[in-house]
């Protein structure tokens, strides 16, 4: 036995080996020791020596829990099992039957949630071109893309981060394999990275995919060959669920890279990393895992064509206005399983009996929701309706074959209907009346012997007996045969008991067997239809998250945005609220704020303020709703047009990278200067605080000289944050100027979160540190060091200003506008009020709405 495990190991030495004893998995040596230390085993040794043969091990049927808490700290686990006879003659033979890796877990505990989980290969076709190959086994995608140029590791890093890659495989030679790992060290620390062989096996490409979908570079073919053959080596099954190939086009969507993804808190939170308070907890009222999964999905990739965009944009707008048809749909989706991992699990031999019951409640849904979206007027539900395949007969087939509460175990029985099979009904029948023929053959012995308290028992060491107590010894005949003596009664067997006894277990063992093969037919069945089934896993996964996004519209009222040519390039918000913030918010009342960017226009918004004033609030918000936009969801505000933007940058927060050694100004640096390397005129720039993190006169310079760089060459749209009023003086053509509103009580603020046109004239640093709680003390002493600097500060500038017009001093002037601290809405709602025809009470009423919201917006409540 200890040949086959050196044996085993040997072929597996960087995996943790399962090995297969009867009811255990056992761990030897090395291995041993790092699983008993990990999942808090203790150590044996049979020879009792735990430093010379260390062994621990856990019950089979509990494995799948110890084997996911490894995989999730970084570890690859080989399983080998019992693949004979246990009960014949001789050592059992055991084989390697699959290894557990992150990327590769079908485990019930590793897909508890609906997260993907990624698995993602990177080869490196020519000196600086890649290759990138990655698919999730659990639903049956896979993917690839093609970089290359400068920017060629920061667009693999940001499609890793976006994937939250679970394993990362290399090809040598990789020359950047120290930077991509340096990078999944960072972001994605319970990555796995394994070094693989290139794979050239055109073949086992075609086995999977249709002609049309492979790609023609050579280099591309490699690396997904490369990652199918890595696959195969380790789940150890067909992967049939693996056979649509999708290509990823970067100039297909918006590109977001890691930053932005970040910093805008799409789909993770910057406090955790996980999805409450972010936009994808927002927007997901999803009723299946695939919804889940493919909202993510758009989310992080929007669309840029316009015509796309408004397609979805139509669907959702159809389900917004018609209630009744999505709440319809939520209902029916609600029952609809995760089709696509079932289907995994039944195609890797992995699923059981509750998973097919799952699948049959699943088909039970379709005709529902193919029937509900009959009438629907809008392309993509349209569509959905007509690509929804019922299977009628598979559901049938199902219902007729498993029973509704199955148990856990597809090797104890129990899991197929009665009427299914005349020959299983026939043991059963025959398992049933055992009973009865016992009892018979009991009450016949009691008269043959005399004996009124012989009885016929049974356990698992010895089988069936005939058990007679030692007052009825002298009665006992002789063609019993004495089996076991107890403290007061002998056991006794006989040649029709020893039949009985192989006639009953003989057909406990066929009805096991029996159910398990008819179990397995049916699993055959449904893997005929395997492709058609995820084909229409992904319709409902589509019609998912419209309805979701509608749900969200409805009950956020949020508006349809109009999208404009990209040509155009015009983003115009009036009235729009922070998708997230407003939902944090209780009591409060949401501000709103307009917004218009466009190049014949303003195209740099340079804001102006103080802190907690809600600058960065606003900047997030711009950036979020156009996002939406391209998503295709409706976004909140009164009205949005949006023209797509190719690429949304930020650089917002300030944070150290400790891994790397970078310093915060390092960091922020490092993000800039990607932004001026890869920003477009169609870009959306989002800038908040540039140069802060060294002195003043160098980070002013640094940021002066990014704002005309981005006003002069690139002229993208951008939101540039500062509090360098020096600034100001930019304010030209396409930079004009804008603020957060304050109002001041005496020593008191009120930030009233409006962005008006004009530069700010204070920071309110010391109002805010007033506010944070600083000591009195330390207040009093801060405004009299402000004092003093202002006073030198006036009297440096008029003395450099003798000689020279007052124009020239770069003091910013308050601009029109300043003084409207107005929402749009309520100045519309004014403009629109017909006051002749109002009666009295209707005057009054509308005027004391108004008058609350004017002192909710100036801050007076």
């Amino acid at each position: 036995m200890m040949q086959q495990y050196l044996s085993a190991k040997k072929a597996h030495p960087g995996e943790l080996l399962f090995f297969r004893l009867g009811d255990f998995y056992e761990m030897f040596f090395d291995d041993a020791k790092i699983a008993a230390k990990e999942l808090g085993l203790t150590l044996t040794s049979r020879s009792g020596d735990l430093d010379k043969n260390p062994m621990c091990g856990v019950p089979y049927h509990a494995a799948d829990s110890y084997i996911a808490r490894l995989v999730a700290k970084g570890f690859k686990v080989a399983i080998a099992e019992q693949i004979g006879d246990p009960k014949a003659k001789g050592l059992t033979p055991r084989e390697v039957v699959k290894v557990v890796t992150p990327g590769t877990a079908l485990l019930g505990e590793e897909l508890k949630d609906a997260a993907n989980v990624y698995i993602v290969l990177i080869h490196e076709t020519a000196p600086g071109c890649y290759a990138l190959a990655g698919a999730d086994i659990s639903t049956g995608e896979c993917f690839y893309a093609a970089y290359t140029g400068d920017a060629a590791v920061q667009q693999i890093q940001d499609e890793l981060y976006r994937r939250t890659a679970a394993g990362l495989l290399f090809t040598e030679p990789l020359s950047v394999a120290d930077d991509v790992r340096a990078f999944a060290v960072q972001r994605l620390p319970h990555c796995a990275i394994t070094v693989v062989a290139p794979d050239a096996d055109d073949e086992l490409i075609a086995r999977h995919f249709p002609p049309e979908e492979i790609p023609a570079d050579a280099g591309a073919r490699t690396a997904i060959a490369a990652l199918l053959r890595y696959l195969h080596a380790t789940v150890m099954a067909d992967l049939s669920q693996i056979n649509c190939l999708s290509f990823l086009d970067a100039s297909a969507g918006m590109q977001l890279d890691t930053y932005t993804l970040r910093n805008l808190e799409i789909t993770r939170s910057l406090r955790d990393g996980g999805k409450k308070h972010t936009l994808f907890d927002v927007l997901d009222f999803t009723r299946t895992p695939m919804g889940t999964r493919l909202l993510k999905s758009w989310l992080e990739h929007p669309l840029l064509v316009p015509h796309r965009i408004d397609a979805r944009l139509d669907a959702v707008a159809e389900l917004v206005s018609a209630s009744s048809l999505r709440g319809k749909l939520r209902d029916l989706l609600r029952s609809i399983y995760d089709f696509e991992r079932l289907l995994t699990r039944i195609e890797t031999q992995s699923a059981n009996a509750r998973d097919l019951v799952a699948l049959r409640v699943s088909l039970a849904a379709l005709p529902g929701v193919r029937a509900a979206l009959s009438g629907a007027k809008s392309r993509l539900l349209m569509r959905a309706a007509e690509g929804i395949e019922t299977f009628d007969d598979l559901r049938e087939l199902l219902m007729a074959a498993i029973v509704d509460e199955p148990g856990l175990s597809v090797r104890d029985g129990g899991i197929i209907r009665m009427g299914y099979s005349d020959e299983l009904d026939e043991l059963h029948r025959f398992s049933h009346d055992s009973k009865s023929l016992l009892q018979e053959m009991e009450e016949r012995e009691r008269e043959r012997t005399g004996i009124k308290t012989l009885k016929i028992g049974y356990n698992k060491v010895f089988g069936y007996y005939i058990e007679v107590r030692h007052s009825g010894s002298d009665r006992v005949p002789a063609d019993y045969i004495r089996k076991q003596t107890l403290a007061n009664a002998e056991r006794f067997i006989t040649e029709e008991l020893k039949e009985f006894e192989t006639k009953i277990l003989g057909a406990q063992e066929k009805i096991v067997a029996l159910e398990y093969s008819l179990f397995a037919e049916l699993r055959d069945r449904v893997k005929e239809r395997l492709v058609p089934i995820q084909n229409v896993a992904r319709m409902i996964a589509r019609v998912d998250v419209l309805q979701s996004m509608a749900e969200a519209a409805a009950s956020y009222r949020y508006v349809r945005p109009v999208i404009r040519p990209a040509s155009d390039g015009e983003i115009i918000i009036k009235d729009g609220r922070h998708p997230l913030v407003e939902r944090l918010l209780e009591r409060d009342l949401f501000v709103p704020n307009d917004t218009h960017l466009s190049h014949g226009g303003t195209e740099t918004m340079l804001i102006t303020g103080p802190n907690m004033a809600g600058k960065s609030t606003y900047m997030r918000q711009v950036a979020l709703l156009t996002l939406m936009a391209q998503v295709g969801s409706f976004v909140p505000a009164r009205s949005a047009q949006i023209a797509p933007v190719d690429r949304i940058f930020t650089r917002i927060g300030a944070s150290d990278d400790l891994v790397s050694g970078q310093s915060t100004f390092m960091v922020e640096m490092n993000e800039v200067a990607q932004i001026l390397r890869e920003a477009t005129r169609d870009s959306l720039v989002i800038l908040d605080e540039i140069g802060r993190g060294t002195s003043t006169f160098d980070g002013m310079s640094i940021a002066r000289a990014v704002v005309e760089h981005i006003d002069t060459r690139i002229h993208a749209k951008t939101l540039f944050a500062t509090h360098y009023h020096e600034l100001t003086e930019m304010a030209g053509e396409r930079i004009r100027n804008y603020c957060i509103a304050v109002r001041e009580k005496g020593r008191s603020v009120v930030f009233l979160r409006r962005i008006v046109a004009g530069a700010a004239d204070k920071s309110y640093g010391i109002h805010v540190a007033r506010l944070a709680g600083l000591p009195p003390k330390v207040m009093e002493r801060a405004e009299e060091i402000l004092n003093t600097l202002e006073q030198c500060a006036v009297t440096q500038r008029a003395a450099a200003a003798v000689g020279q017009p007052e124009t020239d001093l770069p003091i910013a002037a308050e601009e029109p506008g300043m003084a409207s601290l107005f929402a749009g809405g309520t100045l519309e709602e004014l403009r629109g009020l017909d006051v002749m025809t109002m009666t009295p009470l209707e005057a009054m009423n509308t005027l004391y709405r108004l008058q609350e919201q004017a002192r909710k917006e100036a801050g007076e409540r």
